[in-house]
């Protein structure tokens, strides 16, 4: 396999989040300076490629992928698109999952859903639903996220008791861990085809 390639694969992956240096000569075979490498050279071709949206950045001892501030712009402008007609079902489960089940971490979101979430989470935190609250203390530290003001605001909420019930069975807070995501679902678009209508 090309390492440049499994790189930008498992960054990609890796999300928001990030990937670590251990993370990385854990998973590769290459060794920890062949990948030190790597990364500097990859850093080096996307700032160079014009043709590139993306670049790497490194923030601690984390490495993920971004867009490039050149894109800034654009980049703000599609956020700023109306809310209503531009979520996508993976944005809106992922933020019914948030709203259910806050605070909750990426990988377990994506453990319900069953795909990758780092796009849909990138969206809904640009158009301020979500926020970070905190790193759950595991392995890795993961970000904990949850719902913002802007949510209970956009859809008419004073408190996170407001979002409507999933059902009778599940009302418990024990029960709600083990709601799945067609309830979960179900519920929120409720919620969001009351708001369009008003």
């Amino acid at each position: 396999m090309n390492l440049t390639a499994t790189l930008e694969s498992l960054l990609f992956v890796a999300g928001d989040e990030g990937i670590t240096l251990d993370q990385l000569d854990e998973l590769l075979t290459e060794g920890r300076t062949t990948i030190m490498r790597a990364l500097q050279q990859f850093e080096s071709d996307l700032k160079a490629d014009h043709h590139r949206g993306l670049t790497l950045f490194q923030f601690g001892d984390h490495y993920k992928l971004v867009t490039k501030k050149a894109y800034a712009e654009i980049i703000k402008h599609y956020y700023e698109i109306p809310l209503t007609t531009n979520l996508s079902q993976a944005s809106l489960e992922t933020l019914a999952i948030i709203a259910y089940k806050q605070p909750i971490t990426r990988v377990e979101i994506d453990e319900i859903r069953g795909v990758q979430s780092s796009g849909a989470l990138q969206r809904l935190s640009l158009r301020r639903l979500i926020e970070e609250k905190g790193r759950k203390n595991a392995p890795g530290r993961p970000i904990l996220y949850v719902t913002s003001p802007f949510f209970l605001d956009y859809f008419g909420l004073k408190q996170l008791n407001e979002l409507p019930p999933l059902t009778q069975e599940k009302a418990t807070t024990t029960e709600l861990e083990t709601a799945d995501t067609a309830d979960l679902f179900k519920a929120f678009e409720a919620q969001l085809k009351d708001k369009e209508e008003k």
